[in-house]
């Protein structure tokens, strides 16, 4: 059976309905994940969680440690991992509070630990990340939401940047000439990190704001905090029927 990791977001800490067995810190080759393992059982299935931003949510996407996150995670036998993100919604369709299943993504992120085979190696080491989520879990999560009359968004292209600040109004216009749907923060290195270790890995992303320039409104936490409280009710109850199916 496969062992389930949900990897959570901004707003995202503690998974509702997880009865804790216990939280493990994982030492790994490269240092130390965000925060301890939380492992538990919804509907007696196994589900291990790990918030990337720590607990409480301290660490800034860019100074996240995703190798050992990810390396904790295959290091527990971890063969699916779900991936919550926050993100800004660029296109028309990706209005705030939406639940997108992404299926493809550009890096503009620079300068983090993107992969596990840097040194020492005998073989350079080359991923296919043709399509940088797993299709069959993405659709899963898409089958999940139609049976149970949940509104989702089934694709979509995430621009991964760097933050912590946010765009700029051009930088906007620019990801939407390249292609973008939804921004984010936290999609890389973390999908390419869980291909090279054959962890099949799929991204929901909640829309907690309109990207910059995309209204008149200024971005404040109190608008993202809003949407956050009101999208992750729904994400839970996915997540939560998800599992539930297995």
């Amino acid at each position: 059976m496969n062992k389930i990791a949900i990897v959570g977001g901004s707003g995202l800490t503690k998974l509702s309905g997880l009865e804790v067995i216990d939280k493990i810190e994982s030492a790994t080759p490269w240092g130390e994940p965000s925060a301890p393992i939380t492992f538990g059982k919804i509907n007696n299935l196994e589900i291990l969680f790990l918030p990337r931003h720590g607990n409480p949510h301290t660490i800034p996407p860019h100074k996240i440690n995703y190798r050992a996150n990810l390396w904790a995670l295959h290091k527990h036998k971890v063969s699916e991992i779900i991936a919550i993100n926050a993100v800004g919604g660029i296109t028309e369709k990706m209005t705030p509070c939406s639940i997108v299943i992404p299926n493809q993504l550009i890096d503009y992120t620079h300068g983090r630990a993107d992969s596990f085979y840097e040194e020492n190696l005998t073989n350079v080491k080359h991923i296919d990340f043709t399509k940088p989520y797993s299709e069959s879990l993405r659709q899963q999560l898409i089958d999940t939401a139609s049976k149970n009359k949940l509104d989702i968004i089934s694709e979509g292209t995430y621009a991964v940047t760097q933050g912590p600040r946010l765009e700029t109004a051009a930088e906007v216009i620019r990801l939407e000439k390249d292609g973008n749907d939804i921004i984010g923060m936290t999609s890389m290195p973390e999908a390419s990190l869980a291909r090279e270790l054959g962890i099949t890995y799929a991204c929901c992303a909640l829309v907690v704001n309109w990207a910059a320039g995309k209204t008149d409104e200024i971005i404040t936490m109190k608008i993202i905090e809003e949407n956050l409280r009101e999208g992750l009710s729904r994400m839970r109850c996915l997540i939560g029927k998800y599992i539930g199916d297995k």
